[in-house]
């Protein structure tokens, strides 16, 4: 995504991870982000099943803070990140659900999304402020998102609503209202919609289907 959901908080607990913090921070802190978003800021986007887990140490470091959980994985298809790494064979994240770390189940049969930045070795990492979500909890759109509306629309911004008025800043940019409608970070735009730049440059809402352009919102509506 051409604009990341404020990567800085998550890289943040990283620096205190490799660093080695003294006490676990109180709670992982995510900025509101749409799963487009998530889908352009992440350097690699793939399905995968887990096969196996165990608890590594990345450094020499003792601490418990430093300890990662390492999946083994089975990648089923990679959506994103084709110039970074072809084949993966383990994502890592924190063992502290405090430092954004994410349990994923090998009993879970569908396997997961998983987004996250790739370290300078090849190896992937995935958190909480990343697109990383059971396979079967997908909607079909946004499966389908995910071959290349997405990737469509990453010079698009998209601005989360969350009181009104909420008014466009300009014309490359899709309002995110489904906080304001459902109290929801998971509602209709999340689920259905991704937010496309169209053929006059400007960007709008589109669900898909077989007539474009009548599939697109207008920028006021969610």
């Amino acid at each position: 995504m051409a604009v990341s959901q404020e990567r800085g908080v998550r890289l943040g607990l990283w620096v205190l991870l490799w660093l080695g913090a003294a006490r676990v921070a109180d709670a992982c802190s995510c900025h509101p982000a749409h799963p487009q978003q998530l889908f352009c800021s992440a350097e690699t986007v793939i399905r995968a099943k887990i096969a196996g887990e165990k608890i590594v140490s990345p450094s020499n470091s003792s601490s418990p803070y430093m300890k990662m959980i390492q999946y083994e994985i089975k990648m089923i298809k990679m959506f994103k990140g084709f110039d970074k790494a072809r084949d993966i064979q383990y994502v890592y994240t924190p063992v502290f659900s405090s430092l954004c770390g994410v349990k994923l189940d090998s009993n879970n049969k569908a396997g997961y999304l998983l987004s996250g930045s790739m370290w300078s070795d090849g190896r992937l990492s995935v958190g909480q402020c990343d697109l990383v979500e059971s396979w079967d909890n997908l909607s079909l759109s946004q499966r389908k998102n995910l071959n290349y509306r997405y990737q469509m629309g990453c010079e698009c911004r998209i601005n989360v609503c969350y009181t009104v008025p909420c008014a466009s800043t300009g014309e490359n940019e899709c309002l995110w209202t489904d906080w304001l409608l459902d109290n929801s970070l998971n509602g209709e735009q999340a689920r259905q919609y991704a937010c496309i730049r169209r053929s006059d440059t400007t960007c709008g809402w589109y669900r898909g289907g077989h007539a474009p352009e009548k599939d697109f919102l207008d920028m006021t509506d969610p």
